[in-house]
């Protein structure tokens, strides 16, 4: 007996059953995802005529090159914030014993739990020009000091590690509970302290769920809308809210849909990347 067939036969299911079971998956897969995807790309190179006018116009344009570099810097930017305090956060709960765990765990996912135009709104009321903190400020210091930090790059950034920072926490986790704790005790047994074991041990182990949480974070930013929309200024136009701006004020939808495919392929070039990463994370190869 073949292989397939034991499979088969293991399995309980034909071919031509798994062909009629998977049918009405294809079927929603192409009516809500490749449809419309392939009308957008053939929107982005048909204007009359195929071309690629519209790519080279994107490349060219002073625009959509500005906004591309504010979406890398908000989108590194929070990264880079959610990765500082998300490690030590993951390294408390490495450190807890499984039942204390879970229920920070649920903790570290409670902002999954509300909306995140729901969550953008909050933080107006608590960071805004008259929000909770600034309120504080001023009690304070007697109304000399107030931060702007709501609609500009500060309020963007602050919204999204509201969103990103359990992705990091949990990325990171996961490599901190696969690490062989042998060997820091070994370590510890040779008389390393606890900050060179960090670095030679816990830091280098760590490092695939710290480049896997990187990723995430960075794939998930670049196609923000509402947070930059309702949390940043006019100088912290994201390329999702350029896409907006070509549909619904210039009603270019050439330019909307070619800046669209553009940011798929990023975003589908950082999937591609932490799909090698989770490879190399599970001993696959990369």
């Amino acid at each position: 007996m073949t292989s397939s067939s034991t499979a088969t036969g293991a399995s309980g299911l034909g071919p031509w059953s798994a062909i009629v079971l998977l049918a009405p998956l294809t079927v929603l897969m192409f009516a809500i995802l490749l449809y419309p995807l392939g009308l957008t790309l053939w929107t982005s190179l048909y204007d009359g005529q195929l071309s690629l006018r519209a790519y080279a116009e994107l490349a060219s344009s002073t625009l959509f090159l500005k906004v591309l570099r504010n979406t890398f810097e908000i989108a590194i930017t929070g990264t880079l914030v959610s990765l500082v305090f998300g490690y030590p956060v993951a390294m408390h709960l490495a450190a807890q014993p499984p039942r204390r765990r879970t229920a920070c765990l649920v903790m570290v996912m409670l902002p999954f739990w509300t909306s995140i135009l729901v969550k953008s709104f909050a933080l107006v009321a608590v960071f805004g020009n008259q929000g909770l903190l600034n309120q504080l400020l001023g009690f304070l210091s007697g109304g000399q000091i107030n931060l702007p930090m709501m609609f500009n790059r500060v309020g963007v950034v602050l919204g999204m590690i509201n969103f990103l920072l359990p992705f990091m926490i949990l990325s990171i986790l996961g490599s901190l509970l696969a690490l062989d704790r042998r060997l820091i005790l070994a370590a510890e047994t040779m008389g390393a302290g606890s900050l060179r074991i960090f670095w030679k041990i816990i830091l280098p182990l760590s490092m695939p769920g710290v480049v896997a949480g990187v990723l995430i974070n960075v794939t998930l930013s670049i196609g923000m809308y509402i947070t930059p929309a309702l949390l940043g200024g006019r100088q912290d136009m994201m390329v999702a809210n350029l896409v907006d701006f070509y549909t619904r004020q210039t009603l270019d939808w050439t330019a909307a849909s070619a800046t669209a495919m553009a940011l798929l392929a990023i975003s589908g070039l950082l999937v591609a990347m932490l799909g090698r990463v989770r490879g190399g994370l599970s001993g696959g190869p990369a």
